[in-house]
């Protein structure tokens, strides 16, 4: 994948025109993703405190399918992971999961976090994923064509907040599997 260059407001100035690209992690990347990660849900109510580390147990056992970093100015500020998921007892290939996401808290709702999705969705299904699964606020993630029809579960947790993108053949059906980075406590 290629990285891509998008116009956003600067900080502070909304009329200073920053440019900002997506693009592959890098092995540099790490401590600046680490770091970002723990800022962005710091102040988040739902956030268990783990996601840096569930970033980390994703790279290390190899279920990180795709990790995308922001960078405006030479500072990464805003990342997105997504890593290989089952889903019922077929252990299915093809399904990846989306998140952690993560944007610089005093960058946020400018466009960066929509751009880094969309982009991950548009790398993935170029290549030949089956689609991508989320837990998350449906209002949110509709806009990029998520949508739960009840069938595809996880735990007790509400139908309506296991959401799915299908790139090719049919709705998944059954209980998503994470990788076990997401269970850590």
């Amino acid at each position: 994948m290629h990285g891509i260059e998008t116009s956003e407001p600067g900080v502070g100035d909304r009329n200073q025109d920053i440019t900002m690209m997506i693009r592959k992690e890098q092995p540099s990347d790490v401590a600046a993703i680490d770091t970002l990660t723990e800022r962005a849900f710091a102040p988040m109510a739902f956030s268990s405190g783990t996601e840096a580390t569930i970033i980390k147990a994703l790279r290390q056992t190899g279920r990180l399918a795709l990790s995308l970093v922001a960078e405006e100015e030479g500072t990464v500020v805003g990342h997105v992971a997504f890593s290989s998921v089952t889903i019922g007892e077929t252990m299915e290939e093809g399904w990846f999961g989306l998140g952690p996401i993560s944007v610089e808290p005093i960058r946020q709702r400018v466009g960066i976090g929509r751009a880094l999705v969309q982009t991950g969705l548009d790398a993935l299904r170029q290549a030949g994923a089956k689609g991508v699964v989320l837990i998350g606020n449906p209002t949110i993630y509709s806009r990029y064509g998520f949508e739960s029809d009840g069938r595809l579960t996880y735990g007790s947790l509400a139908t309506r907040l296991v959401q799915r993108i299908v790139f090719t053949g049919a709705p998944p059906v059954g209980e998503l599997h994470f990788a076990d980075a997401f269970e850590q406590k």
